[in-house]
C-alpha cells in the first residue's frame, strides 16, 4: 500500500525530504496521517520522542498547503508554558519550511508581539487553555474574526487535562471557539501513556461530529535495564544519614553519564542537589519555584554537557525536550503507572540503547511500591482517566467569564453552552437554575434585562488587575520572588514559607544552593538574599505525600503473598521484601486480614489512600467515639475504645448496600469533612456545591463498596458505544444478564414522559426505584405496574412534572425499598412522594429476628430470587447505559411488586 507521505502536499514532500533529510515515515506517522487527511478526530500514542507531533503537523500542514487559511487556521496548545518554549522552535522550522509562520502566546508574551499577531495572525497559534479565555473575554479581540477560520486543534500531553478542572476548563474553551468557527473543529489528542485512549477521544471530541480513531502502533518492545535499591532497611522515618546515602547512591550512578533524579517534591529536590553538588556532581535544579530564566539556563547547560545531573520534580515529566539521556535516576517511587512510564521513556532514544532507570527508596514501602509500578507496566496497565462529568468549580468560573464579556449572557445561553460539555454533562437543568438564584442572591452575579452579569461580590474578589486572577480556574500560591544582591532573580517561595521566614527561619534552599534571607518586602512580594555561610542549617518546606491508587496498593499486596523475588531488586531490596512478607502473614486472611490488639485494631486493606480514607469516615459514622487512622496500606482504630466485636458489628453494617444508600448519613459526613479549599471559587458556591466538591475530593463510595463486595475498585470506564437510542437497551441483550418478564419501555422524551406516567397513574400500585450518582445526583427512574416497567432517563428530561403529579398522587401506593433515599433524591427537586409502602421497614417490622434487610437479602429470603447488586455502584451518569446497567434497574422495580405482593398480600395501604 501506497505510504502516506504521498498524499502530502508536494510542497511538503519536498521540504520534509530537503530540510529533514526525511526518507520515510514511522508506523504512528502513516497511521495518524491516514487518519487526519480522512477527517478524523483522533488520539495519537507513542513514546517519548516517538514522533508524535510530527504525526499530528504534517497532515495539518498538508491541508493548510493545499488550502490556504485566510487568517488563524490550527491551535497547538500544551497544559504549561515551558512545553510552548520548548516546542517553539521545532513547530517554527515545521510551519516556516513551507511559507508559514506560528505564533506563541502565553502569559510571558509581550502586549506588542500580542497586538502585531491580532493585526496579522499566524497560520498556527501555539497557547494555553488561559490565554484562549483572556482573546474571549478581551475587549481588543475581534475573536468572531479571529477564529472564524480556525479548522484543527492539536492537544499536547492530552492526559494532562482529561479528568482535571483544567481539562473542563479547555473543553469549554473549545466548544465556544466551535461556535466561532466555520468548520468542525478538527480535535486531536497527542500522549505517550493513556490507559484507555478510546474514553479519553470520546471527552475530547465534544459536539463535534467527525469520526474519531485512536492511533497507537504496535509498541515494539525495546530492552530495560531496572533497578530497585533500598538505601536503608528500617522502615523509620526520613534523616540526614538517609539523605545522604541517597545522594551518594544517586551520584555515583550520575557521574560520567546525562541523568535526571526525579524527586516527589521541591524540598527533596533541594536536599539531593545540595548533597550531590558538594560530592562533586554538577547538579541543575528544576522545578516550578525556579525561576523561568534559571530553568532555562539549566536546560541549555545540560544540553551541551555530557556529565551533568537535573535534579527536578515532574517539571521535566512531561514532553521537554532535554536531549539524549543515559540514565533516569528517581528518589523514592512516583504514585502511578503513567508518572513511571513518562519518565522511563526519556531515555533509551538512541540506537541499540536500552531505556534505564534506577529507583533509590529510603524504606519497605517504597521498594514495594516501586516494584508495584514495575509488575503494573510489565502487565501493560495503566491508570485510566475518569473524565469528570459534575465539575461544579469550572462551572462556577465559565459563568463567571461568560458574564465578564460584552454586555453578559442570557442563563439560557449560558446552559446551551454549558451542558454541551462533557464535564458538566451531569448537572441537571433544575441544579444548574437552583445554583444561578443562590449565586444571585449572593451577589457574585447580577441579572440585568435579562442578561447575567458580575455581581459586586465577584467583582471585589476578582477585579483587581483587569480581572487577571478570573481567567485561570486554579490558584496560584501567592508567591515572594527570591532576589540576590546584584537583583537577579532566583525563583520564589510560597507565602506559607514566607511567613516561617519572618518567625526566625533564615535559611533555605533553592537553586540546590543554602541563602540567608536579608530582608523581606511584603510589599512589593520580594525577599532579597545573601548566600548562607557554611555551617548554617538550611530548610524547606514540607509537603503531604499523594494517595496511592487501589491497582498500586492491590499490586504491593499481591508482591508481599507472591514468594517470587523480581531480578531487578537489589539484594538489600530482596533482603526488606522478604522482611516483610514474613510481617504480613495476616493479609492470606483475604479482605479482612485484621490484625487485633489490646489497644488497636489494624485492618490491612491496601486498598489505597482514598478508599480507606471512605472506609475511616464510615466507621466512625457507626462509633462516633472512635478516632481512625488511616495510610494508603492501612485502617486502623486506636484506644480503648477498639474493641473486636464492636469492629465486627461494624463492618457487617458497612456490608449493607442500605448504609452506603442512606442519604441522610453521608450528608452528615459530607457537612462534617474537614474544610479543604480546593477551588479559588469556592467562596461563591453555595453550602451543597461544596459539600459535594469536598467529598467528591475526599471520598470514593463507589470504589469501596465494590471492594467490600468483592468486586474490586471502580469499575474500568466504558468505552463509547454507537447505539440507536431509541430502541430499549434489552433488545440487544445476550442472555449473560437476568432478565425482567415484563416488558421495559425506555423514555428519554418529554412526550413519552407525559403518556407513561398518565398510564400509570391508572394504577394501584406502582414500584418506584432511582439511581444515582454517588453524590446522589438523579440519573435514572425506574417505576413498574402490573402491565409495564419503564427506566426514564432523568438527565434527558427537561420537566420532572409528570413525575411530580404521579409520585404525589395519595390514591397511588408507591412500593420502595429504604423509601428514605428516594425521598431524599427527589425533593432536591421539589418533588414530595405520597402513600409509600417500605419493603426495608415491612422487612424489618415482619421478619424481626433476621440481621439483613438490604433488597438482595430481602429478595433471597422471600422470592428465592438471586439479585445481583453489582452494577447498583456503577457510574448512572454515563450514556447510554451498558445492557447489565439496564437489566438490573429494570428488574428492581419488578421485584418491588412481587415483594409488596408478600408483605401486603390482599391489600393496598
Amino acid at each position: 500500500m501506497a505510504s502516506v507521505f504521498s498524499r502530502f502536499a508536494p510542497r511538503l514532500q519536498e521540504a520534509i525530504v530537503a530540510r529533514l533529510g526525511w526518507s520515510s515515515l514511522r508506523p504512528v506517522q502513516e497511521l495518524a496521517g491516514e487518519a487526519l487527511l480522512a477527517g478524523h478526530n483522533a488520539v495519537i500514542l507513542a513514546p517519548t520522542a516517538g514522533g508524535k507531533t510530527e504525526a499530528s503537523f504534517f497532515p495539518l500542514l498538508s491541508d493548510l498547503v493545499e488550502r490556504p487559511p485566510q487568517a488563524l487556521a490550527a491551535l497547538y496548545i500544551a497544559p504549561i508554558k515551558a512545553l510552548l518554549n520548548n516546542q517553539a522552535e521545532r513547530l517554527g522550522l515545521y510551519t516556516e519550511m513551507v511559507g508559514l509562520d506560528r505564533f506563541v502566546w502565553h502569559g510571558d508574551t509581550s502586549s506588542a508581539a500580542r497586538k502585531r499577531f491580532l493585526r496579522e495572525p499566524a497560520s498556527v497559534l501555539m497557547t494555553t487553555p488561559e490565554s484562549l479565555e483572556v482573546m474571549l473575554v478581551s475587549q481588543g479581540v475581534d475573536d468572531a474574526k479571529l477564529f472564524a477560520d480556525l479548522r484543527t486543534v492539536i492537544i499536547d500531553e492530552v492526559h494532562a487535562f482529561a479528568g482535571s478542572d483544567r481539562g473542563a476548563h479547555l473543553m469549554s474553551v473549545l466548544e465556544r471557539l466551535a461556535v466561532r468557527s466555520e468548520h468542525d473543529l478538527q480535535r486531536i489528542g497527542l500522549s505517550a501513556t493513556v490507559g484507555n485512549p478510546p474514553a479519553i477521544l470520546d471527552w475530547l471530541s465534544g459536539t463535534s461530529e467527525r469520526p474519531g480513531r485512536v492511533v497507537d502502533p504496535p509498541k515494539v518492545p525495546g530492552r530495560k535495564q531496572l533497578m530497585v535499591q533500598c538505601c536503608r532497611s528500617s522502615a523509620a522515618g526520613l534523616n540526614a544519614a538517609d539523605e545522604g546515602a541517597l545522594a551518594a547512591q544517586a551520584s555515583e550512578l550520575a557521574r560520567g553519564h546525562k541523568t535526571l533524579l526525579f524527586c516527589q517534591a521541591r524540598a527533596t529536590t533541594e536536599l539531593y542537589a545540595t548533597e550531590m553538588r558538594r560530592l562533586g556532581t554538577t547538579v541543575h535544579v528544576h522545578h516550578s519555584a525556579i525561576s523561568h530564566e534559571e530553568r532555562q539556563a539549566a536546560e541549555e547547560q545540560f544540553h551541551r554537557g555530557s556529565d551533568a545531573c537535573i535534579v527536578c520534580t515532574s517539571t521535566l515529566e512531561l514532553g521537554i525536550d532535554v536531549g539524549d539521556l543515559d540514565h533516569v535516576l528517581q528518589a523514592e517511587a512516583p504514585p502511578t503507572v503513567n508518572s513511571f512510564l513518562q519518565r522511563m521513556g526519556r531515555t533509551g532514544r538512541r540506537a541499540n540503547q536500552p531505556m534505564r532507570m534506577s529507583f533509590f527508596c529510603l524504606n519497605a514501602e517504597t521498594v514495594l511500591q516501586a516494584a508495584a509500578l514495575i509488575e503494573l507496566a510489565k502487565g501493560r496497565w495503566v491508570e485510566p482517566v475518569l473524565v469528570q462529568d459534575r465539575c461544579w468549580s469550572v462551572l462556577i468560573h465559565q459563568l463567571l467569564t461568560m458574564a465578564l464579556a460584552s454586555d453578559g449572557v442570557a442563563p439560557e445561553a449560558a446552559w446551551h453552552h454549558l451542558s454541551r460539555v462533557p464535564d458538566f454533562r451531569g448537572v441537571t437543568r433544575g441544579e444548574f437554575d437552583r445554583l444561578l438564584q443562590w449565586m444571585q442572591r449572593d451577589r457574585g452575579l447580577d441579572i440585568v434585562s435579562g442578561h447575567l452579569v458580575l455581581g459586586p461580590k465577584a467583582e471585589r474578589r476578582f477585579g483587581r488587575r483587569n480581572f487577571m486572577d478570573l481567567y485561570a480556574v486554579f490558584s496560584s500560591p501567592t508567591a515572594y520572588a527570591v532576589v540576590d544582591a546584584a537583583g537577579k532573580s532566583l525563583g520564589t517561595l510560597q507565602q506559607s514559607f514566607v511567613d516561617r521566614l519572618a518567625e526566625g527561619v533564615s535559611c533555605f534552599l533553592l537553586g540546590g544552593r543554602a541563602w540567608v534571607a536579608t530582608r523581606i518586602d511584603h510589599s512589593a512580594r520580594q525577599v532579597m538574599v545573601m548566600p548562607a555561610p557554611r555551617g548554617k542549617k538550611p530548610q524547606w518546606g514540607g509537603y503531604l505525600p499523594q494517595f496511592l491508587g487501589f491497582e498500586v496498593c492491590q499490586a504491593m499486596r499481591r508482591l508481599l503473598l507472591s514468594d517470587d523475588e523480581p531480578g531487578y531488586l537489589t539484594e538489600e531490596a530482596k533482603g526488606v521484601l522478604r522482611e516483610q512478607r514474613e510481617l504480613f502473614g495476616v493479609l492470606r486472611l483475604g479482605n479482612r486480614a485484621i490484625e487485633y490488639d489490646a489497644s488497636e485494631i489494624r485492618w490491612w486493606t491496601f486498598a489505597g489512600g482514598k478508599i480507606n480514607k471512605t472506609l475511616a469516615y464510615a466507621l466512625e459514622a457507626c462509633c462516633p467515639d472512635w478516632k481512625v487512622v488511616t495510610d494508603n496500606r492501612l485502617v486502623s482504630v486506636r484506644g480503648e475504645a477498639a474493641e473486636r466485636e464492636r469492629f465486627d458489628d461494624a463492618l457487617e453494617q458497612l456490608g449493607e448496600a442500605e448504609f452506603w444508600e442512606d442519604e441522610q448519613l453521608w450528608r452528615e459526613i459530607a457537612c462534617d469533612l474537614p474544610n479543604y479549599r480546593l477551588s479559588k471559587f469556592q467562596s461563591l458556591m453555595p453550602a451543597w456545591v461544596v459539600r459535594e466538591t469536598v467529598a467528591a475530593y475526599l471520598l470514593d463510595m463507589e470504589g469501596t463498596w465494590r471492594w467490600l463486595s468483592g468486586r474490586g475498585a471502580a469499575p474500568r470506564p466504558v468505552e463509547p458505544v454507537v447505539e440507536d437510542r431509541a430502541t430499549s437497551p434489552l433488545s440487544r441483550h445476550s442472555g449473560s444478564f437476568p432478565r425482567p418478564t415484563l416488558p421495559v419501555r425506555w423514555v428519554e422524551t418529554q412526550a413519552d414522559l407525559v403518556e407513561v406516567c398518565a398510564e400509570l397513574g391508572k394504577s394501584r400500585v406502582v414500584a418506584l426505584d432511582v439511581e444515582t450518582t454517588r453524590t446522589q445526583a438523579l440519573c435514572v427512574v425506574q417505576m413498574a405496574n402490573d402491565d409495564f416497567i419503564t427506566v426514564i432517563d432523568a438527565r434527558a428530561i427537561a420537566d420532572l412534572g409528570p413525575i411530580a403529579a404521579l409520585l404525589g398522587d395519595d390514591s397511588v401506593v408507591k412500593v420502595i425499598h429504604f423509601a428514605s433515599f428516594e425521598r431524599s433524591v427527589f425533593r432536591r427537586h421539589g418533588v414530595e412522594i405520597a402513600n409509600v409502602f417500605d419493603t426495608c421497614k415491612e422487612s424489618r417490622q415482619q421478619r424481626a429476628g433476621e440481621k439483613k434487610h438490604t433488597l438482595a437479602a430481602v429478595c433471597a429470603r422471600e422470592l428465592g430470587v438471586q439479585v445481583d447488586k453489582g452494577e447498583q455502584m456503577s457510574n448512572w451518569a454515563r450514556r447510554p447505559l451498558t445492557e447489565s446497567q439496564f437489566a438490573y434497574a429494570a428488574l428492581d422495580a419488578e421485584v418491588l411488586l412481587s415483594l409488596h405482593r408478600v408483605f401486603a398480600p390482599g391489600r393496598l395501604i
